[in-house]
């Protein structure tokens, strides 16, 4: 049986990440650069290192040149040559971006058309970095405000009639006259779509 290996988490720098919070966790000095996650596992954009092993290889590496060893074969068997889950460190010092989970068939097909298109994978817009659908566990380690899903779409408008904001009316009356599904989903994409201008107006006017 192979002895067990230290992993070497990847770091990534995302503008929400603090400062402070994982140089002190790993005992190093802050370089003034928002860190955002720790990662360990074996994703293909930032496997974590095997610092102890000859080499220093990757997790993803060691996993292709040995799956049956570094993964077990139950695992192996259920959930092919790759590590089944990415765990996840977060510093977060300031808001994270709305995140949009697709389903399985939706990220492999996603997947697979990128890559048949030749999109780099750390392309700002590339959409689907790997095959997996992401389904995630938050383990928050201090206070934490995390949201997840909609409002009914009627409640949703009354506060945007509640702003006072005549642009958005169009918004409510969608949100009011179409089925949950759909008004979500079109309100939704004219709120992420909209022209820069619209934007700063309706963050001015809101304010």
């Amino acid at each position: 049986m192979t002895a067990p290996s230290l992993l070497s988490p990847a770091l990534r720098n995302y503008p929400w990440g603090s400062r402070t919070a994982i140089p002190a966790l790993l005992g190093q000095q802050p370089d003034g650069e928002p860190q955002a996650e720790l990662w360990f596992g074996a994703h293909r954009a930032a496997p974590s290192l095997l610092p102890d092993r000859p080499g220093h290889p990757d997790l993803a590496a060691a996993i292709t040149a040995d799956p049956v060893t570094e993964l077990g074969e139950a695992s192996l068997a259920a959930h092919g040559p790759e590590l089944p889950f990415l765990l996840k460190l977060l510093a977060a010092e300031q808001a994270l971006s709305v995140q949009v989970h697709p389903t399985r068939k939706q990220a492999q097909d996603g997947h697979d058309r990128e890559e048949a298109a030749g999109v780099p994978l750390d392309a700002p817009h590339r959409t689907f970095k790997d095959r997996n659908h992401k389904p995630e566990l938050l383990c928050a380690l201090e206070p934490f405000e995390a949201l997840c899903g909609f409002r009914e779409p009627a409640r949703t408008a009354e506060l945007l009639d509640a702003l006072a904001v005549p642009e958005l009316r169009r918004w409510s009356a969608v949100l009011r006259s179409r089925p949950a599904h759909e008004a979500l989903s079109r309100t939704l994409r004219a709120a992420l779509c909209a022209p820069e201008r619209l934007r700063s107006h309706l963050i001015w006017a809101i304010r």
